[in-house]
């Protein structure tokens, strides 16, 4: 059993589009707050050791210069790291998946004796196919990024139960499963329209990602 709504309500999301570099650009964050040190986040999401726990195998040079691979999905290249100091910390790669390069910037900020975590994801506009975005919108890549924040939730503490990655992919279609994969399509509906997208398409798109997240129909 996994606390849906619960781990639902702790993530905040934004999306929004601007210039990167000159070029127009998708722009995803998410952030939640975990209950622990902030040099135990930091090893949990750096740590070839620890990250499979919660997303994925791993596998590469583990440090600033060198390259990773996420087995079965996106591997790239370090750009930042920068380790826990004053209460704050960063890492920035490349996310590489079917010939397209996105960012991915995770920040660490200590709060206490809990840890605010931030993901932002970048991606330049005309990278995305045309028919892709139309359909899914930002849920296509967000909810995907949510369903890793679960997994960091349950490894820290922060929302009850339990999840292997392995299992993952069968509990998408459970009631539990589809329960999370609605919420937060529905989240990035939200966070969609908040950018000035009209309500009606970003829940359309929001309806399709979760058909294609839990293998249903939009009435599933």
């Amino acid at each position: 059993m996994v606390d849906v709504p619960t781990q639902l309500a702790s993530v905040s999301r934004s999306y929004r589009t601007e210039e990167v570099d000159g070029e127009p650009s998708h722009v995803q964050s998410l952030e939640q707050t975990y209950p622990a040190a902030i040099d135990d986040v930091w090893d949990a999401v750096t740590s070839a050791e620890r990250i499979p726990r919660w997303f994925l195998p791993i596998s590469g040079d583990l440090r600033l210069g060198g390259r990773y691979q996420f087995e079965g999905n996106a591997g790239g290249e370090i750009l930042v790291c920068e380790p826990p100091a004053d209460g704050a910390a960063e890492y920035r790669v490349t996310w590489e998946m079917m010939g397209a390069v996105s960012w991915v910037t995770v920040r660490l900020a200590a709060e206490g004796e809990q840890t605010r975590f931030e993901l932002e994801h970048i991606s330049r506009t005309e990278d995305l196919p045309a028919e892709m975005w139309e359909t899914f919108g930002p849920g296509a890549t967000g909810v995907g990024w949510d369903g890793g924040l679960l997994g960091l939730a349950l490894h820290l503490g922060a929302t009850d139960g339990s999840l292997a990655p392995s299992e993952a992919e069968a509990w998408a279609g459970t009631e539990e499963g589809k329960s999370f994969y609605r919420g937060a399509a529905d989240g990035w509906a939200v966070a969609h329209t908040a950018s000035g997208e009209d309500a009606d398409v970003a829940q359309q798109r929001a309806d399709a990602t979760y058909g294609f997240y839990t293998g249903t129909d939009q009435q599933g």
